[in-house]
């Protein structure tokens, strides 16, 4: 997707809100002291055309929010289960699995209609004074406990004492988390109204996973709750959207074509091939069972089925930049980049925008290994990154370039940047002083390279 070797990035490390999920651990007070390492094991995956849909979708509600799209970031999360939610610092994470499970672009539309409710709400920033409010008794139940055990209470009343403690920390939260879920229902059904959809998406979502919860063998407790009580928040939902002139707005054929491709292509990545080659037998001629076939042949690898089933797709739609994008990550990956440079000049003839597309053609560029090539693709690489400047891999390539082309103190610089955005500091402030030692002085360059020095060497200090 990207390139589309499934680029795993970090994510940025915010204080994440869960979105969709019904049942929380005992322990669940304690995320922020593991917020870091989960934050960590988040993969985010890359692509310009799923990027894309989920944009088209969530802008016009952001607009109806009162907020600003171009200050929202959205990613795309590795992850099979129906999920999104958003983060501290106006992020939004989507999992896959919301978008090869849900049935409609208007489901997606509606669960990304409640997580810009928690951004309107300002919930992500009033959790953190919830969260320190319900540590309390929390803290509370430990040092009775500790000086229970110390009285020679016995260690089991100790411990019952410390479980008091954090039984009333938990409920405390939950119940207020409970609250700005409801919350961010019903502001989610305003900005749908608003822009003139559905909410019927949005409660099928709910319901869904409602039945889901009701099936399950486990009795969970209200209290326990970070979500209203199912049939509480699926009656009033259902009144909602009742009262919504536009709830009878279907998704248009258009809108949901171009849903189906991003599932199949997301499916065709992601999937088991044998799985895939099942759901899209040969037999199924459409649009999108060829794409998910050729993605799938791709990864076997099965060059010769693989350009079939792209070939296909570009007789179908030559002009959609996506299917070039495909034709030349496998031409690259098949070790042919010389062939893959001209696909991937088309897609971004078509998306000169797009940032990732002109980051895979100086890839491909590059991997040529002729230096006539790279000039182009560091001119390519200048573009994206001046639209994506923390974009690691695009610095990692214009490190190459400018190694290419002779310019070792840029491929240091750009080297440094590479570290930098990834978080490795030490690296990022070592390649930073061997730029700026050959770079002109005061030029901004060479400032850069300061820039650099002065962040991270104290932050790899404080890190080592």
């Amino acid at each position: 997707m990207a390139i589309f070797k499934l680029q795993v990035e970090q994510p940025p490390k915010r204080r994440v809100r869960r979105a969709l999920k019904l049942l929380v651990s005992a322990a669940c007070i304690l995320v922020v002291a593991v917020e870091p390492a989960v934050a960590q094991a988040i993969q985010l995956v890359r692509d310009t055309e799923t990027e894309r849909l989920l944009k088209s979708y969530e802008d016009p509600i952001l607009v109806a929010a009162g907020l600003d799209p171009a200050a929202v970031k959205m990613y795309l999360v590795q992850d099979p289960t129906i999920n999104a939610f958003a983060a501290e610092g106006q992020n939004i994470f989507v999992n896959t699995g919301l978008l090869q499970q849900l049935r409609t672009p208007n489901e997606v539309i509606g669960v990304l209609a409640h997580e810009t409710g928690h951004i309107a709400g300002g919930h992500l920033v009033r959790d953190t004074a919830a969260m320190h409010k319900a540590m309390i008794p929390m803290l509370l139940g430990v040092a009775a406990g500790v000086a229970a055990m110390i009285a020679g209470a016995g260690g089991e009343a100790g411990m019952a004492l410390m479980g008091l403690g954090m039984s009333s920390a938990q409920a405390q939260f939950m119940q207020f988390s409970r609250v700005q879920e409801a919350t961010a229902d019903q502001m989610g059904q305003k900005f749908l109204r608003a822009t003139h959809q559905s909410g019927q998406g949005m409660l099928d979502v709910f319901e869904r996973l409602a039945d889901e919860e009701a099936m399950s063998s486990f009795k969970i407790d209200p209290m326990v709750m970070d979500h209203p009580a199912s049939r509480e928040r699926i009656d009033l939902l259902q009144r909602l959207v009742e009262a919504s002139p536009y709830k009878d707005v279907k998704d248009s054929p258009e809108a949901m074509h171009a849903f189906r491709m991003v599932q199949a292509k997301l499916a065709g990545f992601l999937d088991p091939v044998e799985m895939v080659l099942a759901h899209y037998p040969v037999s199924d001629n459409s649009e999108e069972a060829h794409y998910a076939r050729a993605v799938a042949y791709f990864r076997q690898p099965d060059l010769q089925n693989a350009l079939a089933e792209c070939n296909t797709l570009i007789t179908l739609e030559p002009k959609n930049p996506y299917f070039w994008e495909l034709l030349g990550q496998i031409y690259v990956d098949m070790s042919h980049p010389e062939r893959g440079v001209p696909a991937y000049q088309k897609s971004v003839d078509m998306l000169p925008d797009a940032s990732l597309l002109r980051v895979s053609l100086a890839a491909a560029q590059l991997a040529t290994e002729k230096t006539a090539l790279a000039k182009p693709a560091l001119d390519n690489l200048k573009i994206a990154l001046q639209q994506e400047n923390d974009n690691s891999f695009a610095w990692f390539e214009a490190a190459q370039a400018y190694s290419e082309l002779g310019n070792e103190p840029m491929a240091n610089l750009s080297t440094a940047e590479r570290y930098y955005n990834a978080g490795a500091m030490n690296s990022a402030a070592h390649f930073a002083v061997l730029a700026q030692h050959d770079l002109s002085p005061g030029s901004p360059d060479w400032q850069r390279a300061s820039d650099i020095m002065s962040v991270a060497g104290p932050e790899g200090q404080k890190r080592h």
